[in-house]
């Protein structure tokens, strides 16, 4: 997940278009009219089918982001191909259900509860009596010690990221026989289903060196329905295979290759017949519903490179390779035969993709946008919360997920997602879309219209006032959204229809944005020759940045913008009409984005907040930054005022999400400690409810504690959760059992192809196999 920072404890705890038809939604138990939590906004879309109607044999090549760094899911560069890797070779005690809740996994465990509370509580796993690793050795009590004593964080020599839970147990120990395991806490512990999962054989984490080195490479030792064959970091690739000592329903697939491939080439690799399963961006999706619906079609393709040429533009060609001036002519022929490249490139790739359909649910992690309170304006609680009430997080919800047909749900909490059990809608704490109390908490903190500016050296750049909401990019890469920098829909009635990401009209809707944007650019340019572009940057210093220690945010002068609405005119330097001000200093945000092909979506959200934002009065200079260095110069280090990325839910937010939301303490050196609290805004009162929730045992008091603190969470205002991230996967037709997962985690051993002539009919555990 791009732009997605792990919580503790992430990737040991996570799993990782219908071109026609409807979303798939599982119908869900346990989610009752007066139950908070609801149901998931969407439910997995994997084409589940009984394992009678699959096929035996046959290899999945799934594609990954990167070879993993590491196969210990409790070392600090474990990412989400490790988690794909451990989830099909290692026990889990518990697995999340397609609710985002735990469950117990059968194959491993028969039951596992509380049995002692006082005077200390005591867990009892009863294992399965089956269970066993791939070198024969029962699973047993000695894994169970061997894995806490690794990672309690009592030997330092173990290079772990994280020990929660781990450092609260006191003792493990055998119970009446060689099936049973009981686990004595020190303190109480309330997510104590988080532990062992996934759970390491003790040659692994019996010494510091297996522990920090031996696991990164390779698993000699495994026990789940695949074994690690081999991991190849030439090719890019991790192959695993068929576990044969596996007890459970036999996997249907003889092997899985996970192979490494970039995101921006994953279209071609799956045209080429490389891959069978890869998670894809919506313009990949939208290839391939062109490719099923141009399936038997014969002429030339209505979409791709070339298409959509008018009758003018081809007189026009047909002129220039007919020139007199041979240079004239030879360019033209050369640019026509590139052309003609490219179509047959792109027919012979639209081909390939017809055989392919793409799954959608919505992922389980949630985009926020992050406010730093550290300083600048933001650091003033009142300036946050006037941000916050400005968006209209439905609409920002709608510009991603409509256009997918997803739901367009926001998220109303920063601790769990919507059918998780702690889930509940608590950003009434905050309040909802007001512009008048908006406006109304930035006077209270003392910025007002028209105020006067001090007068600073800057650089020209360019101020907004663009239509189809087209920013002006300065040399630097950042650019200033201005008052009527408005995205087309932006006034649209919430019942109005968006156009479809997939169909006829798709792509031509989308050439003639194009042509806009560029006819705007060029009225841009037009205009910056012209002298009309307002607004300067300090030089050497990020535009609109606000250094650690505090330093001025440069000045914005204003001045006349043709294209300000309603023929506004700007204030000479002084008195920006409609621009706030306070002290001399004019309240602009500086907002950092990743500028990677990846964030389009986030740039394109960017702009509407920015739109928002500036009906308040607030302007914002959006910086585009390298994804490499998007968070760890600038998220991390405290370097911007407004952000977007994205967390991970999580099924045990008590532990995960408290060093994401703890109050930054300062160090002995005088800088402040954040852990993964990347806003720097918390409070002694939301760690008190954290610290209460940890170690409740009662559930539904528990739950009560995490929603308060979520409350508390919502009325600081350091991060605004927007929306659920889409889940857009390509699939193989007859692959099943496998695809938009969401919250499920996978069950690798029915993951497999359709017998010729079966279909999709029901789920994969309506028989043994």
């Amino acid at each position: 997940m791009p732009h997605i920072p792990r919580r503790p404890g992430a990737a040991a705890r996570s799993a990782a278009f219908l071109v026609s038809g409807a979303l798939a939604v599982t119908a869900l138990a346990g989610c009752g009219s007066d139950d908070q939590a609801g149901r998931p906004a969407a439910g997995p879309d994997v084409a589940s089918a009984a394992r009678t109607q699959v096929k035996d044999g046959g290899t999945l090549r799934w594609a990954i982001d990167d070879v993993p760094q590491t196969l210990n899911s409790f070392q600090a560069d474990a990412d989400a191909a490790t988690s794909r890797v451990t989830g099909a070779v290692l026990p889990s005690m518990f697995r999340l259900d397609a609710q985002g809740r735990p469950q117990v996994d059968p194959d491993y465990l028969e039951k596992a509860e509380v049995i002692k509370t006082e005077p200390k509580q005591v867990v009892l796993y009863k294992l399965n009596q089956q269970a066993v690793w791939s070198d024969g050795r029962e699973i047993g009590a000695a894994d169970f010690a061997a894995q806490w004593r690794a990672l309690s964080g009592r030997n330092s020599a173990y290079w772990t990221a994280h020990n929660a839970g781990y450092n609260r147990i006191e003792n493990v120990e055998r119970g009446k026989n060689d099936l049973e395991v009981r686990v004595t806490f020190a303190k109480p512990y309330a997510d104590w289903r988080s532990l062992f999962s996934p759970l390491y054989p003790k040659d692994v984490m019996g010494t510091p060196d297996a522990f920090n080195e031996g696991a990164r490479g390779k698993l000699k030792v495994t026990a789940g329905p695949f074994a690690l064959d081999k991991v190849d970091r030439g090719d890019k690739q991790v192959t695993l295979e068929r576990n044969p000592r596996w007890w459970g329903r036999p996997a249907k697939l003889e092997k899985v290759q996970l192979t490494a491939v970039p995101r921006d080439k994953r279209s071609a690799a799956l045209a080429a017949g490389k891959l069978d399963l890869a998670d894809v961006d919506p313009q990949s999706a939208g290839r391939i519903a062109y490719a099923a619906r141009d399936k038997g079609a014969s002429g030339p393709l209505a979409h791709g490179p070339g298409a959509g040429v008018t009758s003018g533009e081809a007189l026009r060609s047909w002129a220039r390779a007919h020139n007199e001036d041979w240079e004239v002519a030879e360019a033209e022929l050369e640019a026509r035969a590139k052309t003609r490249k490219a179509v047959d490139k792109y027919a012979k790739e639209q081909a390939g993709l017809n055989g392919f359909v793409v799954r959608k649910s919505l992922e389980p992690a949630y985009t926020q946008l992050a406010l730093n309170g550290s300083s600048g304006p933001l650091a003033d609680e009142r300036v946050r919360q006037a941000v916050a009430r400005a968006l209209d997080r439905g609409k920002l919800a709608q510009s991603v997920l409509k256009p997918l047909g997803l739901p367009a749900a926001t998220v109303g909490s920063h601790l769990a997602l919507s059918g998780q059990n702690a889930y509940a809608d608590n950003s009434d704490a905050l309040g909802k879309q007001d512009a008048g109390k908006a406006q109304a908490l930035l006077a209270e903190a003392g910025w007002v219209r028209g105020g006067p500016v001090e007068e600073k050296q800057q650089k020209p750049r360019t101020a907004g006032g663009k239509a189809e909401g087209a920013a002006a990019e300065s040399d630097d890469g950042t650019y200033i959204m201005g008052e009527d920098d408005q995205k087309a829909g932006d006034d649209a009635k919430p019942g109005d229809a968006a156009p479809p990401l997939l169909g006829p009209g798709a792509l031509a809707a989308a050439q003639h944005s194009a042509l806009l944007h560029q006819a705007d650019a060029a009225k841009v340019r037009s205009a910056e020759r012209e002298g009309k572009h307002a607004g300067d940057a300090k030089q050497g210093a990020a535009p609109g940045a606000y250094a650690p220690k505090g330093t001025p945010a440069p000045q914005q002068a204003a001045a006349k913008d043709a294209g300000e609405a309603g023929g506004k005119e700007g204030a000479k330097a002084g008195a920006a009409s409609g621009q706030l001000a306070k002290d001399g200093k004019p309240l602009t945000l500086n907002f950092v984005l990743p500028s990677g092909p990846d964030a389009e979506q986030l740039q394109t959200v960017a702009d509407r907040i920015s739109t928002m934002l500036q009906k308040i009065g607030v302007r914002t200079d959006i910086t585009k930054v390298d994804d490499e260095t998007y968070f760890k110069d600038h998220i991390a280090a405290g370097d911007y005022d407004l952000a977007l990325y994205s967390w991970p839910g999580s099924a045990y937010p008590a532990t995960d999400a408290r060093p994401i939301y703890a109050k930054p303490v300062p160090a002995a050196d005088g800088e402040l400690t954040v852990e993964q609290n990347y806003t720097r805004v918390g409070t002694d009162h939301i760690d008190q409810l954290f610290d209460q929730a940890v170690g409740e045992l009662d559930q539904d008091k528990e739950r009560s504690l995490v929603r308060q603190a979520d409350e508390r969470i919502w009325a600081t205002a350091g991060s605004i959760p927007l929306y659920q991230r889409p889940e857009l996967v390509a699939a193989k037709a007859n692959l099943v059992n496998a695809g938009a997962f969401g919250f499920q985690e996978p069950s690798y051993e029915d993951i497999g192809f359709l017998k010729p002539g079966a279909k999709p009919t029901g789920s994969p555990t309506e028989d043994a196999g």
